[in-house]
């Protein structure tokens, strides 16, 4: 007896909405608005909710899907006020690069949006710079991060070309590859950041600047995170890699590096090349889907969208 097929369904009820708002604008501004404002649209400029629909003529919605505020008397749409404010791509195609950017692990790079979208590479990069913006969350006053933090340095870049001593390729320090620091909090989230340089006196000062007193710290053995022990009333652990340990006990930086082999692999795979002008904002994307593994994917596009609001992002010339 033949078996009837079944269909694999999402848990998210966003995902059943995502393909149309996709393909067609009116369903991408109303899924939009919905995102931002649910069932009670308020004025973009003074957030009152005494606004109303601007009609045509012929009874419909305006066009351009205005809205009008009573009480400020100015019109605005859902674009005011997020990232895509003033941009003259679709909303349909911020839908899907949205959506192409939250649920893929390694990221989607702009050639490949520039493909689905028919947009022009340097729109399509410019609008997933901005995306990379909106995920980003403000790491100027962070919240302490608490119970056992790992923390480790990587170097981002091409593959090592400059051959040292006895015909080596040099990799890690010394190269010119854009290091970036990354503070995992066990069994929670990430902190990555691009720095100029790693040295002691930087390390530490991320470690401060992010970490609470109380907490535990983990790293390898370089010798920048010496002394810190004294400061963190969890201590300081390290694992000696350079002696082919990576676990002792609970002593590992595994949770961290796992980060990082996710980072790169987007890098090598999806991006190719990146420069250090942006590399931050490629950091905050990793860092965003990674504290939100836990969410489906329409979850985590809708949170993306939601943190679009309030955010502005110009520049003139985007650089890959």
């Amino acid at each position: 007896m033949n078996k009837k097929p079944t269909i694999a369904k999402d848990k998210s009820e966003i995902v059943s909405k995502l393909p149309r708002a996709c393909s067609d604008e009116s369903a991408a501004v109303l899924f939009l608005e919905a995102q931002r404002w649910g069932n009670k649209p308020v004025c973009a400029h003074c957030g009152s909710e005494h606004v109303y629909q601007m009609k045509g003529r012929d009874g419909e919605r305006n066009k351009r899907f205005l809205w009008r505020c009573h009480d400020c008397g100015k019109q605005y749409t859902v674009r005011v006020g997020t990232v895509f404010e003033d941009s003259g791509i679709p909303l349909r195609h911020w839908c899907y690069a949205f959506w192409a950017a939250c649920s893929s692990k390694k990221g989607v790079s702009a050639m490949q949006i520039k493909r689905q979208t028919g947009l022009s590479y340097k729109s399509a990069l410019f609008m997933m710079h901005r995306i990379r913006f909106a995920m980003a969350d403000d790491h100027s006053k962070p919240e302490p991060m608490t119970g056992t933090i790992e923390v480790d340095e990587t170097y981002v870049g091409g593959k090592p070309r400059n051959k040292g001593p006895h015909n080596i390729k040099k990799r890690g320090r010394g190269t010119d590859k854009a290091p970036v620091v990354a503070l995992v909090q066990r069994g929670g989230a990430v902190r990555a950041m691009t720095v100029d340089k790693v040295n002691a006196k930087n390390l530490k000062q991320v470690i401060r600047q992010n970490v609470h007193q109380s907490a535990r710290i983990m790293t390898d053995e370089a010798p920048f995170y010496k002394g810190l022990s004294k400061e963190f009333e969890g201590g300081h652990k390290t694992i000696n890699h350079s002696q082919g340990k990576y676990v002792e006990g609970d002593i590992t930086t595994n949770t961290v590096e796992g980060f990082f082999s996710i980072l790169k692999r987007g890098m090598i795979g999806t991006f190719h090349s990146v420069s250090k002008q942006h590399l931050h904002r490629y950091v905050s994307e990793f860092e965003y889907r990674y504290n939100t593994r836990h969410m489906e994917d329409g979850e985590r596009t809708v949170l993306a969208i939601q943190k679009a609001a309030g955010k502005r992002l110009q520049y003139k010339e985007p650089v890959q």
